[in-house]
C-alpha cells in the first residue's frame, strides 16, 4: 500500500506535541527538546494545519489540550514507543546472524521459556532475541512479533496456531503450611486458605468437583492476577494454590513448594504456537518452533 507523504507527519512534530502535552508548556517542552519557544509553537501550529484541527487551548499562562488532543495524545505516544522499539531492535540485530522477536505469556517466559533459551542460544550462536510479556492476543499488523505463545482456543485473527501442549495444575502449598494443616484427602484442602488466580475464577471449583468435594467455599481468599503472583503467594505460605507443573519446576526442586495432594487436573485449554501470515517460512522462527516442541515433548 502506497502511503500519502501529505498524511504522515514528522516524528519530531508528534515529539513535540506529546512533550508540550506532558508539560503541558511550550517553554518546557522548548527546554526539553532544546528548541526554543517559537520552533516548539511552530511545529505545533504545523501539525494542527495538517490536521485541521485546534490541539491545544491557552488558559492564562499554560497551554491545555482540546478535546481533539487528549483523543490524539494516546496514540501519538504509542507511535513513539513503536518508533523507539524499531529502532532499538534494530540496532540491536544489526550486527547479528539472525533475530527473533517473540510475545510470550508473562509467567510462562519468566518460569519456562527463560531458563531454557541458554540452550536455544548454544544451537543457533549470533540470534538476537526480543522476547516480550503479552497476556492476550493482539494485532500482528501492529506489534512486530515473529511468533507468540498462547494459552486458550486455537483462534487468532491472520495466524496459524499450531498445538505445543496441553495444561495439567496440581495442588501445591509452602511446607510450613502443610505442617500446620494436616492434608491426606481432598477435603482437607477444602478447609484451608485458598489462592486464587483473578482471570481463572474457577479453579478450584472445578478441581473440587473433580475430586467430588462440594465446591461451596471453593471462591474464597486471596486473588492475583497473575500466575508468577500466585506462585510467591503459596511460596510465602499464603494458602494452597493450584498451578502448573511446568511453572513450579524450581520451586518444587528446591522444595520452597510441595505438591500436597497426587491429584492433577487437566485444564480445558492448551497452549499453541501461534505465526502470523507471512512469516511462516521464517528459518529463525522455524528453528524457534522446532526447539520450543522438542523442550514440552
Amino acid at each position: 500500500m502506497k502511503l500519502s507523504r501529505r498524511l504522515v507527519p514528522d516524528v519530531t512534530t508528534l515529539q513535540a506535541f506529546e512533550c508540550a502535552a506532558r508539560h503541558g508548556s511550550f517553554t518546557q517542552a522548548a527546554a526539553e527538546l532544546n528548541l526554543t519557544q517559537s520552533a516548539v509553537s511552530r511545529q505545533i501550529k504545523d501539525l494542527e494545519t495538517q490536521l485541521g484541527v485546534l490541539l491545544f487551548e491557552r488558559v492564562r499562562q499554560r497551554v491545555i489540550l482540546s478535546d481533539a488532543g487528549q483523543k490524539f495524545l494516546p496514540e501519538v505516544r504509542r507511535l513513539l514507543h513503536q518508533t523507539e522499539e524499531l529502532m532499538v531492535r534494530a540496532m540491536a540485530s544489526a550486527r547479528a546472524d539472525s533475530s527473533l522477536s517473540v510475545a510470550s505469556l508473562p509467567t510462562f517466559g519468566s518460569h519456562w521459556l527463560v531458563p531454557r533459551l541458554p540452550d536455544f542460544l548454544r544451537r543457533y550462536p549470533g540470534t538476537v532475541l526480543n522476547v516480550a510479556s503479552r497476556s492476550a492476543p493482539f494485532d500482528f499488523d501492529e506489534q512486530n512479533f515473529d511468533l507468540a505463545i498462547h494459552y486458550g482456543q486455537p483462534v487468532w485473527a491472520r495466524a496459524t496456531c499450531s498445538y505445543l501442549c496441553s495444561e495439567v495444575i496440581v495442588p501445591v502449598a509452602n511446607p510450613t503450611l502443610l505442617a500446620a494443616n494436616s492434608v491426606e484427602a481432598p477435603e482437607d484442602i477444602g478447609g484451608g486458605p485458598l489462592l486464587h488466580l483473578a482471570t481463572r475464577p474457577k479453579l478450584w471449583a472445578q478441581w473440587f468437583d473433580a475430586n467430588g468435594i462440594d465446591s461451596h467455599g471453593a471462591y474464597r481468599g486471596n486473588r492475583f492476577d497473575q500466575f508468577s503472583m500466585v506462585i510467591e503467594a503459596a511460596t510465602a505460605g499464603l494458602g494452597f494454590a493450584l498451578l502448573p507443573r511446568y511453572l513450579i519446576e524450581q520451586e518444587l526442586a528446591a522444595g520452597t513448594l510441595r505438591i500436597v495432594l497426587d491429584r492433577p487436573m487437566q485444564t480445558e485449554n492448551s497452549y499453541y504456537l501461534v505465526v502470523p501470515e507471512g512469516k511462516l517460512e521464517n528459518p529463525i522462527s522455524r528453528a524457534f518452533r522446532e526447539w520450543i516442541s522438542e523442550q514440552v515433548a
